[in-house]
């Protein structure tokens, strides 16, 4: 029997199509640039990170205020917010002896807000 679905493969009798694989290649995005945007998908595949994110989307907050929203350490909430600042998705600004954090730039906010409704969509 014959399936409908779509094969992961071309035909045999495939010629490519437009642009060429070859002009595709030409503009291809190098290692580097695609490493650093895995690197931003791996720190989003965190749960604890994205609850975070979310936080910082309404307001800048202290590592305190961070844990009790969270319901979580504040050893363990300031591990998940050094390595989203080495990732420059939060940034930090202290007063006094108190660290607060916030996204990094709007673009953070805006690849969040669309992830976020592209999931509530589905």
């Amino acid at each position: 029997m014959v399936s409908n679905e779509m094969q992961d493969a071309c035909d045999e009798t495939c010629q490519g199509s437009e642009p060429t694989a070859a002009e595709i290649k030409e503009a291809m995005m190098d290692d580097d640039t695609a490493g650093a945007l895995a690197d931003l998908f791996r720190a989003l595949s965190d749960p604890t990170r994205v609850k975070i994110i979310y936080a910082l989307l309404h307001r800048e907050l202290c590592v305190h205020d961070i844990s009790t929203a969270l319901d979580m350490g504040q050893s363990a909430v300031s591990h998940q917010l050094r390595y989203l600042r080495n990732l420059r998705i939060v940034k930090r600004r202290k007063a006094g002896k108190t660290v607060f954090y916030s996204l990094d730039d709007d673009h953070i906010e805006q690849i969040f807000v669309q992830t976020l409704q592209h999931m509530k969509h589905g």
